[in-house]
């Protein structure tokens, strides 16, 4: 039975992008359903797909996995390449996209995700500076020791979706890493589902209002590319 993914808007969505880019470039089959984000929208609203009231949400059958990690898991249990086939890199990839999980919350505060916008921060924060320097030696730490394109090796995994909505915030932010970081994040950005999902989020007409005061809070907007 095809899955079904429930997502938001792809301007916004960075949890949303992770299953969802990983499945597509895994060519694993699922049905998109998109709900955007907007004041009709209200919690009880999405909690008719999703028990947390929250996307992404896979459904298929009678089974809902709510959480973008633990959509993962479930899909991994079914394709081995969700996660790398090295043991060591495999540990390696799920300690990082943990990692990615449950922290970075001052990249997450001030650089939300807003991919068709350009903005000049005002400041980099003392704490954004260190998630930043950390960014850079977790992902320099991977590309180097598992010798590959991406961060545990050869091929995109789970590890690599989990870090695809900071590519587009360093797009969107013009933040600055070391040359190696740079060159993964061109990477994400070139790879077929990711251009994909740029492109559709560009065409988006809705606008959420408290995602675009966060946008509009922290800098000074430089480019809009969204219709």
């Amino acid at each position: 039975m095809t899955a079904e993914l429930f997502i938001a808007n792809k301007n916004y969505s960075s949890w949303s992008l992770r299953p969802w880019v990983l499945m597509r470039q895994l060519q694993i089959p699922f049905i998109e359903q998109l709900t955007p984000f907007s004041g009709a929208m209200t919690p009880a609203a999405f909690r008719t797909f999703s028990p947390s009231a929250k996307v992404p949400c896979l459904v298929q059958g009678s089974i809902r996995v709510w959480d973008s990690l633990a959509i993962v898991e479930y899909l991994a249990e079914t394709y081995p390449a969700v996660w790398p086939l090295d043991r060591e890199a495999r540990a390696w990839a799920r300690c990082a996209a943990a990692e990615m999980h449950s922290g970075f919350g001052e990249l997450r505060n001030i650089c939300t995700m807003n991919c068709g916008l350009r903005i000049q921060l005002h400041e980099i924060t003392p704490a954004l500076h260190a998630e930043l320097e950390r960014l850079d030696s977790l992902w320099c730490e991977g590309i180097g020791r598992f010798g590959g394109h991406f961060l545990a090796g050869t091929e995109f995994t789970a590890v690599d979706a989990f870090f695809a909505p900071v590519a587009f915030r360093v797009q969107t932010y013009n933040l600055q890493l070391s040359l190696p970081a740079m060159e993964y994040v061109a990477r994400l950005l070139t790879l077929e589902p990711m251009r994909e999902w740029y492109e559709a989020a560009l065409r988006e007409s809705w606008r959420d209002e408290s995602h675009e005061h966060d946008a509009g809070r922290v800098g000074t907007w430089l480019e809009d590319f969204r219709s």
